[in-house]
């Protein structure tokens, strides 16, 4: 694994969940509802599903950031596929790593 691993991609795949791809070639779906509900402040504004479909890769960052800046570490959402939390999936094929 990269030291400083990026997010290089990210799609919405409903609820509030999000397939990412990250600049190692690894990637899973992660759920980050409980990481947004109750947080309050700008936070809040991720508990619309509309506004957080609108989530994207800023390339300088190296993560997905909303219209509002809420960003999240790019370190953490990588450990929590990882982690098995979500499944991981090689780029290439989508096949599952084993862990």
């Amino acid at each position: 694994m990269e030291l400083c691993v990026t997010v290089t991609d990210v799609r919405p795949v409903g609820g509030f969940r999000l397939e990412l791809v990250f600049s190692d070639g690894q990637g899973g779906v992660v759920d980050l509802a409980a990481r947004i509900f109750g947080r309050g402040g700008d936070f809040r504004a991720l508990e619309d599903p509309a506004f957080f479909r609108r989530v994207r890769v800023d390339p300088e960052l190296g993560t997905i950031v909303w219209p509002n800046d809420v960003d999240f570490c790019p370190e953490l959402l990588r450990q929590w596929v990882a982690a098995g939390r979500v499944p991981a999936y090689a780029r290439e094929d989508a096949t599952p790593v084993v862990n």
